[in-house]
C-alpha cells in the first residue's frame, strides 16, 4: 500500500521544487492518485530531515535524469534505505557542462552574445525537441518501469524543471491527463521557493546585474512554449501524441492500462 502524504506541501530545506503530482485530472474524469508520483530537483543536498521525509513516502524508485557533469557539480543523491536509484541521463537542457561553465564564468558581453535576442529561449525549446526526438529509449524505459513495479516513484534532474518536467509530462500523457493540466503543473516550477539556485563564479556586483539576470532568466524559467515545443515535436514526427507513445515509446494499450491502474484513482 502506498503512503498517502498530507495535502500541504512539505518544507524541504535542501531539495528544491518537490511536489506530489497527485490530483491532476484525466480526460475521462479520473485523477492521478496521491502518493505514487513525485517530482523534484536533485537530492544531493537533502538534509537529514529531508531524507526522513522522503523515506516516509515509501518510494520504490528514484529516476535521476542528470548526467555526469551535473553529478560532478552537485554531488550524488543522498541514499535512501530500500529505494532503488535509476540514473537515466537525458540531454542537458542547455547543451552540457561546457555551456554551463560559460554561464557561470561569462561576463555580460559573452552572455549577451550567446543568450541575447531570444537565443536563450530558442535554445531551451530546441533542447526539448531534441529530448523528444533522441531519447525515446529512455522514456520508453521510464514508462515500462512504472507499468511494472516502480511506484511510488520520484523523478528528478538538477532543477526538476526540464528533463524531469518533460519526463513527468510524457508519463502524464500516457495515462490520459489533460494537456492543460500538464502545462499548469509544469509551470508550478516558476514559484520562487522552487526555482533552481543560480550559480555564478563571481560575486562581483556586475555578475548579478539586472542585465545578466535577464539574460539568464530563460534558462531557469519554466515556459509553456518549451513544453509546447515538445508536444509539437511529437506530433510533427509521429503524427499524433498517441502514435508517439505507442510507436516511439512502445506504450501499447496494455502498457498504458497498467500505468493507469498504478497511477490513477
Amino acid at each position: 500500500m502506498t503512503q498517502q502524504i498530507p495535502s500541504t506541501e512539505p518544507e524541504l530545506a535542501g531539495v528544491r521544487n518537490f511536489r506530489d503530482v497527485g490530483g491532476l485530472p484525466t480526460t475521462d474524469g479520473r485523477r492521478v492518485r496521491h502518493g505514487v508520483l513525485f517530482r523534484s530537483g536533485h537530492l544531493a543536498h537533502a538534509t537529514e530531515s529531508d531524507a526522513q521525509f522522503l523515506t516516509s513516502l515509501g518510494l520504490h524508485t528514484i529516476f535521476d535524469f542528470r548526467n555526469a557533469a551535473d553529478q560532478k557539480l552537485e554531488g550524488a543523491d543522498v541514499e535512501l534505505p530500500g529505494v532503488r536509484n535509476l540514473n537515466l541521463p537525458l540531454t542537458d537542457p542547455a547543451d552540457g557542462a561546457e555551456f554551463w561553465q560559460m554561464v557561470r564564468d561569462g561576463h555580460v558581453d559573452e552572455l549577451r552574445g550567446i543568450l541575447g535576442d531570444g537565443k536563450a529561449a530558442a535554445r531551451m525549446s530546441t533542447t526539448y525537441r531534441v529530448i523528444v526526438r533522441e531519447r525515446t529509449a529512455d522514456h520508453a524505459r521510464v514508462l515500462a518501469e512504472l507499468a511494472e513495479d516502480s511506484v511510488p516513484a520520484l523523478m528528478h534532474c538538477a532543477a526538476g524543471k526540464d528533463r524531469a518536467g518533460l519526463s513527468i509530462a510524457v508519463t502524464l500523457l500516457a495515462i490520459g491527463v489533460e494537456r492543460e493540466a500538464i502545462v499548469t503543473d509544469y509551470l508550478e516550477s516558476n514559484a520562487k521557493h522552487r526555482r533552481y539556485k543560480v550559480r555564478r563564479s563571481s560575486d562581483a556586483p556586475e555578475a548579478w546585474s539586472a542585465e545578466v539576470m535577464e539574460l539568464l532568466s530563460p534558462l531557469f524559467d519554466a515556459r509553456a512554449e518549451y513544453l509546447e515545443a515538445a508536444f509539437d515535436e511529437m506530433e510533427k514526427l509521429w503524427g499524433s501524441v498517441d502514435r508517439y507513445l505507442e510507436e516511439g515509446l512502445g506504450a501499447t494499450a496494455e502498457v498504458r492500462e497498467k500505468l493507469r491502474s498504478k497511477l490513477l484513482d
